[in-house]
Order: C-alpha cells, then structure tokens, then sequence
C-alpha cells in the first residue's frame, strides 16, 4: 500500500466491489441481449431432422433448447460459440439456455433484463425446464413471475409438480425406468494414480458384492497383510476385477461364426518417448513424469511401475516415434500408423476450445486428397465428427502454420491460432505465427 494515500475504508472498499458486481452483470445481461437478436437472425424454419442448402453448402437446423423454441443454424451457432471464447459443448449448452430463458420462459428472462435474477441463476431454471413440454416450462414461467424469491428444492418440486400435471405418461415412465439409471463409473486418476468410484446398484447386488469384498478383505488380514480394513477392502474389489479378466474365455466372432480362445487380462501400450533427459548413465530415469492416455492426466514413473508388474498384464511397447517424420501413402485411407502419430501430436480435436481426446477424433487430410493433398501425417489433422463436417461443409477453413500448428477462420472472418497452448483470437490478421517458445 502507498503509504502517502489515505487508507481506503471498509464501506467504500465493499461499495467498489458491489459496483465491479453490478458491472459485470449489467455486461452479461447486454451479452445475452445479443444472443437473442443472433439467433432472432439464424432461425432455420425446417422440420425436425431436415436440412437446408445455405450459400451451396448443407446447413442443419439444430434444437439446443427445449420443444417450442427455434432451430438454429449448426454452422452459425459454431461461429458464435468460437468468438464467445467457448468450448464447442459448453458453449452449446450456453447459447440454449439462454435461447430456454427467451423463448420459452418470459417471466425470467424479463426478471434477468431487469436486474431481479442473476443470469446464473436463471442458467439453473433453464437446465430444469429443457427437458419439459411447453405447456409444462410454461406453468413453471408462470409461477416464477418474482424469481428471486424461489429457492432450488421449491424450484425442483414446482418441475416435478409440472410433470406430474402436463405430462403425467413421462412421469408414469421415469418411475418404472428408475432402474434404468444403476450405473458403475470409475471417475478420473488423481495426481497419486488413484480413483474414486461411484455406484446405483441393485439392493441385492449391492449386499453380494459388499459380502464378497468383505469376505475377501477378511482372508487377505489373515494373510499377513496388515494394512487397514478399507485398504484391504479396497484391494479385494481390485483383486475380483483380476480374477475376471483372468478368466480363459471362448468368444465366438459374430461376423464370422470363427471361436477365439483368448485371455483379456490387463493390457498395457506404453509409448516411449526420449528425450535428452530421459536416460543417462548417471540418471537411468531423470524423468520421472509419464502420461496416462485413457486418464488424460501425468502419473509418476513408480507407478507406471506398479501398474506393469501385476499379475495377468500384457505389455506392448512401441519404438520411439519421430512425431516430425514425414511418411506420405498412395491412398487416401488413413493408415493406423499415421493416426498413432497424429493422435500423440495432436492430443485432442484441433477446432478451436474443442477437447474431445484425439483417440475419438477423425483424421482430417488438411488439403484434400482430391485436390493433391498427401495422406502424410504433415498433412493430417485430428478433428472431432462435428468440426470435421463444419471444415468439410461450411466455410470454416484452416492452414497448417506447422504440424501441430493451425489457423482457422471462421465463416464471417474471425481467425484463431490452435496449438499446443490452446485458442487463441488473431486480433493482428497480418501475424497468425504461434509464440516464441
């Protein structure tokens, strides 16, 4: 703090915080206006599933908010996503609550404009009256004329009231298809290479493996594994899954009719890659950060280490790969080799603020093969199925600054600089180099 100025008070320290608050709001507020007048002008009026022909390209009418609001063009609502500085599914989803507030519940989008609701708030409703009939989200509007005052569980039970008054077959068929929803997630690896897990069972299923794990917990304590009742627990479900994936099994091919004996087990690609730190003499393992592809996320070493000495493991490891190679093909089919090395460059789809995991992308000849493009891994970029269309048919286009390196430009001319350090909008048109390393 300069000591020459006179210490700013409680009161007028708050009251400039309110103000930045009041700022922000009154700047989403406008922001949504604009949404609205953009997709007032890009109304696709074609019935659900059809398409339009726009300016000689396919043009589909997409539904991103519930019965009775607009259908909306794809290739615009991509534009639109891209210059709000989105990711393509959470701008989606954005862009259709709002379009949900406007279109189909008045009363707050009214009590939003006005300064009664935060725009967050209103972003909530909207999630719970999408998947309502119009009739329904309308009886919810209506009883929201001062929104400010509702709190969630009242919010939820005026939903459930709505469904249970203006669509009562749905509710009749939620409560038989509850058993629909039993699931068994394993969710991400934390930076100690573990992970939760999270489960709806059935009330029996649920006793037979709690008993089982308990069982088995109790043999490994009389084993002589001294380790605590939950890790044990937890090693006894980790042991179950092995002992299943252990099993020979006789699958028949259903194409073929041919019987393949075969033992799953754990199976386990690791990708070396070496670099001038890796291995030395002094330091056989200087490095000690890998990359876990199915988790997305850095794992130590140590426990690349333990993950490959469990029992039942196959182990495939892949020779260094030169990611710079240039490897061109006579054909257009993308050979798995190239996608290997497209997929380790890349990592995820190469639109911008996309992230969809490059393992579940297409691969993309940059410059058509029709038009004298190489099937060559220079000339191969990773694209997710909707950007791929949007590059394909629309005027979304893109250069290659280098291999890992793109400039896109969008239909109404925005550009972005996609690499290995994410977006970026190219506010000087005249320099899409990347940054100085």
């Amino acid at each position: 703090m300069d000591l020459g100025t006179a210490p700013r008070t409680t009161a007028s320290l708050l009251s400039g915080l309110r103000a930045e608050v009041e700022g922000r709001q009154a700047s989403l507020v406008r922001e949504w206006a604009g949404i609205v007048e953009w997709a007032g002008d890009h109304i696709i009026d074609s019935p659900e599933g059809a398409a339009t022909i726009t300016e000689g390209y396919l043009d589909t009418g997409v539904p991103i908010a519930g019965p009775g609001a607009p259908l909306v063009s794809e290739f615009a609502l991509m534009e639109l996503i891209a210059v709000l500085g989105r990711t393509p599914d959470g701008g989606r989803a954005y862009v259709g609550r709002v379009i949900e507030c406007a279109w189909r519940l008045p009363n707050v989008y009214a009590a939003v404009v006005a300064g009664r609701l935060a725009p967050w708030r209103a972003e909530r409703i909207a999630d719970l009256t999408r998947p309502l009939s119009a009739e329904a989200a309308g009886f919810v509007d209506r009883q929201l004329w001062d929104a400010s005052g509702v709190g969630w569980a009242q919010l939820e039970r005026l939903v459930a009231e709505a469904v249970l008054r203006f669509d009562p077959e749905r509710a009749e068929a939620d409560r038989q298809q509850a058993a629909d929803g039993r699931r068994f997630d394993v969710g991400g690896v934390d930076e100690h290479g573990l992970v939760h897990l999270d489960a709806l069972m059935d009330a029996a299923d649920g006793h037979d493996l709690n008993q089982a794990v308990a069982r088995r917990a109790e043999v490994l304590g009389r084993l002589g594994d001294d380790s605590t009742l939950d890790v044990r627990r937890s090693k006894a479900a980790a042991e179950l899954a092995r002992q299943d994936l252990a099993l020979d099994l006789l699958i028949p091919d259903p194409d073929t009719g041919e019987v393949v004996d075969t033992v799953p087990g754990r199976k386990v690609v690791l990708n070396v890659h070496v670099t001038d730190t890796t291995i030395s003499d002094d330091h056989p393992l200087a490095n000690p950060v890998g990359r876990w592809e199915e988790g997305r996320c850095p794992i130590t070493s140590a426990q690349i280490r333990e993950w490959l000495r469990v029992g039942h493991t196959t182990t495939i490891v892949r020779p260094v790969i030169d990611l710079a190679d240039h490897l061109p093909v006579d054909s257009y089919e993308i050979p798995d080799r190239h996608r290997t090395r497209v997929i380790l460059r890349d990592h995820t789809c190469r639109f911008p603020h996309c992230t969809r995991p490059a393992q579940r992308c297409d691969i993309d000849h940059a410059r058509p093969y029709g038009q004298g493009g190489l099937t060559c891994p220079c000339n191969e970029v990773a694209l997710c199925r909707r950007h791929h269309r949007a590059k394909t048919h629309s005027t979304w286009a893109y250069d290659v600054v280098m291999p890992g390196s793109y400039v896109w430009t969008s239909p109404a001319g925005h550009r972005f600089r996609v690499d290995h350090h994410g977006t970026h909008p190219i506010h000087d048109t005249d320099d899409p180099s990347p940054p100085d390393e």
